[in-house]
């Protein structure tokens, strides 16, 4: 094969086609009209030219490689989502804390008796680094009692506070943001986008150290850490919360949970 940079007419490539508009490919062989019709619309007419150089089979496999080269998604990334919390049950799931979780028809529900030794978490028995979140949640409008989803949740005791997405009510100083230490972005402070009472949709991305988040189709997070420390960076489970702060009672509702692992 001897290809031409240029796409000119030349003598030594007469009829002067080119195979993806940067390489002159001859070949005496004229190609088929199937299963390579199909370039005339990609790629313009198919390649003759007059230099026994390259047949159709060469061909094929030169076109194959350059499709598998094309940019795609990295590889170990799912391209779509899939369900993370099953209809009836919480395979696939761990409780901490002696807080009650219970699942039906795809809907999760847990809550707060206003005992604070009733928090408890729920976390993916699987461990993620990077990844994308969607889900739908429904809070109750009960003094402090939050919620929350807990991203990359350290299993080793003492290392430090994971990043927690909060939700909760703005007027009682936990609005749905972002929260470590102390808060890193409080997004909708004033209750201007979360609905009370209903289905809220929050959608999560997180890759490296850079956190954005949507609330019901509004963006309320975009936040880049730092030089966080190094236990931030590492997988670990997502978790959901219930906390009844200050002894506050409360429920919280999830469903239509979904994940996408963009995890190279």
């Amino acid at each position: 094969m001897t290809p031409h940079l240029s796409c000119k007419e030349s003598a030594s490539c007469p009829a002067g086609r080119c195979l993806f508009g940067i390489l002159c490919v001859q070949s005496r062989v004229q190609l088929p009209q199937s299963p390579l019709a199909s370039w005339h619309g990609a790629f313009g007419q198919a390649p003759r030219c007059h230099r026994p150089v390259l047949n159709c089979f060469s061909l094929i496999v030169a076109a194959i490689s350059w499709l598998a080269l094309s940019p795609a998604t990295g590889q170990g990334a799912d391209k779509e989502f899939k369900s993370l919390l099953a209809a009836d049950t919480l395979d696939g799931w761990e409780t901490i804390g002696s807080a009650k979780w219970t699942v039906a028809k795809g809907e999760l529900v847990t809550g707060q008796d206003g005992d604070p030794k009733r928090s408890g978490i729920l976390q993916t028995k699987q461990h993620y680094r990077d990844f994308e979140l969607k889900l739908d949640f429904k809070i109750d409008e009960h003094g402090k009692y939050n919620s929350g989803v807990y991203l990359r949740r350290p299993t080793e005791r003492g290392v430090g506070r994971p990043y927690q997405v909060n939700i909760g009510r703005g007027v009682a100083g936990e609005p749905v943001g972002l929260h470590l230490d102390d808060w890193l972005a409080k997004g909708d402070e004033h209750d201007k986008i979360r609905r009370a009472l209903k289905w809220n949709s929050l959608s999560i991305r997180i890759v490296d150290s850079h956190i954005e988040v949507w609330l019901n189709g509004k963006q309320i997070v975009d936040f880049t850490h730092k030089n966080p420390k190094p236990y931030l960076l590492k997988p670990g489970p997502i978790a959901l919360q219930t906390y009844g702060a200050e002894g506050h009672s409360g429920w919280v509702k999830f469903r239509n949970m979904q994940l996408r692992d963009l995890s190279k």
